[in-house]
Order: structure tokens, then sequence, then C-alpha cells
């Protein structure tokens, strides 16, 4: 793309994107340019960021790091590149092991991950895949090592980035540079770019 769909605002233009900049700027150390776009109608800015709240407050055994990484499968799975970037430096900021970060990719067969997490991560996968690839052994799997509430909330995260991934993508929102660098630093080497998210 030649130019983002639609130019953000800048975050001074209204005391809405002004307040929505400072409660971002603690999660990922900026404000997304996304963010800023959907302030054009802060409605809809608004409820994206109580639905962000709800999806990502944590209520035991899915922790802020896992919530991230599953992010980040559910985002190369739909080949959102910026998204891909902001769940990988949001997995590192919110507590995921460098281990687990470099070897993400292997998870079915490598050591750090548990069965419960390539349980999560194969519904990411499918659920965010088109047609839709969740099945009986997928669901199965998932029943046997988390809870209904548990399972609401990973899937609450797939669900939140199918709507960013649409977004983005769709919008050729431009990549931020701290969360480029993290794309680089743990994606490059998998084949990322930032693609349309670059001008």
């Amino acid at each position: 793309m030649k130019r983002p769909l639609v130019y953000p605002l800048d975050r001074n233009a209204t005391k809405e994107a002004s307040d929505m900049a400072d409660f971002y700027d603690e999660t990922l150390g900026f404000t997304p340019n996304s963010l800023f776009t959907m302030m054009h109608r802060p409605r809809i800015a608004n409820a994206f960021k109580e639905m962000n709240m709800a999806v990502m407050e944590n209520k035991g055994r899915v922790t802020s790091a896992l919530k991230r990484q599953l992010a980040y499968l559910s985002s190369m799975t739909t080949g959102c590149r910026y998204c891909e970037a902001h769940a990988i430096r949001a997995a590192e900021r919110y507590g995921s092991e460098q281990d687990k970060l470099n070897n993400i990719w292997e998870y079915k067969t490598y050591p750090a991950f548990s069965d419960a997490e390539r349980a999560v991560f194969d519904l990411a996968i499918a659920a965010s895949s088109v047609p839709n690839a969740v099945n009986d052994e997928i669901s199965e799997n998932m029943r046997k090592h988390w809870d209904d509430g548990e399972i609401v909330e990973i899937l609450g995260v797939i669900a939140l980035f199918g709507y960013l991934n649409r977004w983005n993508d769709s919008m050729g929102t431009q990549l931020e540079e701290p969360a480029a660098e993290d794309g680089v630093k743990y994606l490059q080497k998998k084949g990322w770019s930032r693609g349309k998210h670059k001008y």
C-alpha cells in the first residue's frame, strides 16, 4: 500500500486521544497507531479498550505471557505482520521466557512447552484459520487441560486478535519502530518483514 487507508489522529488531537495514549503507553511502551485510527470514532476505540482490558485480565492459570504468545501464533496464522510484531513485543514485556520466544514455532516438539500450552496453540492456529479448523480432537484436548472459564479467556484472546488482524491489515497501519525492532529480533529469521506496514 502507498499509504494507510486512513491516517491515525495525532495523540494530542483530542483529549480522548491523549487519554487513550496514556493508557496504552504502559502496555507496549507506546500507543499503537491502530488505536489512533480507531479514535476517528471514539466509541469504537473505547469499546476496543474495554474489550482488551476484559480479555487480557488474568483470572488464574492463563498467564499474561501465554496470552501474548497465543496472540502471536494467531496473528501469524492470519498473516498480519503488524500484530505479529506487537504480540511478540508484548509477550516479552509480560514475562515470556526467552527460550519460548526463540522457539515458539517448534511448540509441538520443543521441550520448554507443556502439553497444556500445546493445546492452546493448536486451538489458536485452528481458530485463526479460514475456514475455521477447530474440530473435536482440538476441543477435547483443550477440555483435558483447561476448564470452561479458562477456555473462554483463551478464545477471547484469539477473537480479539482476529479483530486486530483484520483492522490492521485492511487499514495498512504503519508499524511503530519499537514493535518493528522486536519483529526483527524475534521473527525475521522465520521470514517476517514489515510488509504493507512500512511507509
